[in-house]
């Protein structure tokens, strides 16, 4: 049987040690009285989440976070155990399938721990849940003004342990700001407020990656480390606060070469037009595999430690590539994205130019590229 991707050059290489760098940096950070949640939703931010998962917990991540109930299933089938935290809320008919999985589900209504309890106890299984209480993102989460309410009723649900209470940060992506501040008020004030009714919920989370690092009062109990663990900067501002290591690379080979005349037009609409005689090398990777169309004549791969443009509309399956005078040969090892922050052809500069954000980049890396896996231990 042929191994998928024996055929086409192109691939995505993710470095585990550059994973296990950047959680053990997060960890030492924190303390021992702090527990790292690693954030592995969205196939591991596109670098592939079995994989990223076993790296984590190797650096010492003790949790897993996942935003699907199937995310959680394929941590479970490749013999993970570590506490999975599921962090919204599926519809209520999927409750059965969290209690199954043994996954720590977040709660923020009360139909939804309703169905978790009932799936308990038909079970015959007790979960570990966490309250998401809105402080200011509105996007999900209850109210301050219901947290209390909900958290009692919640405590008396059979099968159910409160065993987290936690917030998300609209803004931590820029330190110091206000908006944070006021977040981190609101929060403090719910919890005091579920204290004085006697309720002990032993482990409060509000930092991700950025806030963690700007905003020591945020990790609490835990951090929830998605971006950063994968060496992509929480914020432009955060650049040098730690040593963070980029893990994944997009690389190709050279797949064909031809020589193109001054004044030829290249790629769909002819939207580069040679100015000299010229070689173009095709290269078979495209927007289909993560070079974005809307990078077509503005970016750069490097070629035996060289920079060469990119020309000519970017395809679903090629890009092309001005040589100059320079030969190379098909087969010739290309690097598309690769390199340490706004250096060479990275990430942080990739999402720069499309005037996104980093996550997007990498999670825009296509199903069909392979994902080969360095430094496995």
């Amino acid at each position: 049987m042929v191994e998928r991707g024996t055929w086409r050059p192109t691939r995505a290489e993710v470095d585990l040690e550059c994973i296990r760098h950047n959680v053990r940096l997060y960890v030492e950070l924190v303390g021992p009285s702090c527990e790292v949640m690693a954030v592995v939703k969205a196939d591991g931010y596109g670098h592939g989440a079995v994989e990223t998962a076993r790296a984590a917990l190797q650096a010492g991540a003790s949790r897993l976070g996942v935003a699907l109930v199937e995310e959680g299933e394929e941590l479970r089938a490749a013999g993970l155990q570590a506490p999975v935290h599921l962090l919204f809320e599926p519809p209520p008919a999927a409750a059965r399938r969290v209690v199954e999985l043994g996954l720590t589900p977040t709660v923020y209504t009360l139909d939804y721990a309703r169905s978790l309890s009932q799936a308990c106890v038909a079970g015959g299984r007790d979960v570990s849940v966490h309250l998401k209480v809105d402080t200011g993102m509105h996007r999900v989460g209850m109210t301050p003004e219901e947290t209390v309410v909900l958290a009692r009723e919640l405590s008396l649900l059979p099968g159910l342990s409160l065993e987290g209470i936690y917030t998300h940060l609209a803004n931590a992506s820029v330190p110091g700001d206000p908006f944070t501040t006021r977040q981190m008020k609101t929060f403090d004030d719910v919890l005091r407020e579920v204290r004085d009714t006697g309720l002990e919920i032993p482990v409060r989370h509000a930092a991700a990656s950025g806030a963690a690092i700007s905003l020591p009062e945020s990790r609490m109990e835990m951090i929830r480390l998605g971006i950063a663990m994968y060496g992509l900067l929480p914020g432009a501002e955060f650049a040098g606060s730690l040593d963070l290591r980029p893990a994944v690379s997009l690389k190709t080979s050279i797949s064909h070469v031809f020589r193109a005349c001054r004044g030829e037009g290249l790629s769909y609409g002819l939207t580069h037009r040679c100015e000299r005689d010229t070689s173009i090398a095709v290269l078979p990777v495209g927007y289909a595999d993560g070079l974005a169309r809307a990078l077509s004549n503005r970016w750069e791969v490097i070629i035996a430690g060289r920079r060469y443009a990119q020309v000519g509309t970017v395809c679903m399956d090629l890009c092309m590539v001005d040589l100059g005078d320079d030969v190379y040969e098909p087969g010739i090892e290309v690097t598309v994205i690769g390199g340490y922050g706004m250096e060479e052809v990275g990430v942080e500069r990739m999402a720069a130019l499309l005037e996104t954000i980093n996550y997007e980049v990498v999670c825009d890396l296509g199903k069909r590229v392979p994902r080969i896996y360095l430094n496995r231990l």
